[in-house]
């Protein structure tokens, strides 16, 4: 996950000048958003250890505080059962991101399934990328393991970019499949405009923390950057369901 521009302004804004509000969820709040206007707070609740507020934010990033907001952190909480950690920052991160993702409708993304899917994967992918063209080799071996394959959109080098335009033509084709089939294969796509997703989806994964394509989120919210070969994808993908 990046690291939120909370933390690159001076360490002076986090100390509260409020004084201890009887809601933690209020004072946390303000402590937060005076250092930050725009902070994307989606919800404040108990984190798992005592004392401890864990403070949700869109797109599935966690911070902790304390109840009055002026110490905070940014990192993984761990709880230990059985002699092994368990992470329970990238749990929580997780079941967001599977939020976000299981919310995208169907008609906005590209999808390749088998006739019974056993389960998805979502991935954010750049027609242009090398890695995301060899995936894509691969789609047919995913789906024949059971994996349904969701494509949704990530030009790398933003929009405007030969890949967004390209992603845009895919997008607005007759037959998605079959555009992203050529873009894949690094032949031209008959250029197309439409209402579409290219922008909103591109937000969304800078937004969940997509550094680089492909970006595979499986089904439980985990993701997977960077490729991997059908065999081992599908293993994780078939735990993750």
């Amino acid at each position: 996950m990046r690291v939120i521009r909370l933390f690159a302004a001076a360490t002076v804004g986090l100390v509260s000048t409020f004084s201890l509000a009887a809601d933690p969820d209020q004072a946390i709040r303000q402590v937060l958003q005076s250092a930050q206007p725009d902070l994307p707070i989606e919800a404040i609740a108990e984190s798992p250890m005592p004392g401890l507020y864990q403070v949700q934010l869109k797109g599935g990033r966690q911070l902790y505080a304390s109840p009055d907001g002026q110490f905070v952190l940014q990192g993984f909480l761990y709880r230990f059962e059985g002699g092994q950690a368990i992470n329970l920052t990238e749990q929580a991160q997780s079941q967001s991101i599977a939020k976000e993702i299981n919310a995208i409708p169907a008609s906005e993304m590209v999808v390749f399934a088998p006739k019974n899917p056993k389960t998805h994967i979502t991935v954010f992918t750049d027609t242009d990328c090398g890695y995301c063209q060899k995936l894509h080799s691969e789609v047919p071996e995913l789906n024949g393991m059971g994996v349904e394959v969701r494509y949704v959109a990530f030009p790398r080098q933003g929009m405007g970019s030969h890949g967004a335009n390209t992603l845009t033509s895919v997008w607005c084709a007759k037959d998605r499949q079959a555009a992203m089939n050529l873009a894949k294969a690094r032949k031209d796509v008959p250029a197309a405009s439409c209402d579409n997703p290219i922008a909103k989806q591109y937000e969304m994964g800078q937004l969940i923390g997509v550094q680089g394509t492909p970006a595979i989120i499986l089904a439980d919210g985990q993701m997977i950057p960077g490729y991997q070969p059908a065999a081992q994808l599908a293993e994780l993908a078939l735990k993750a369901n």
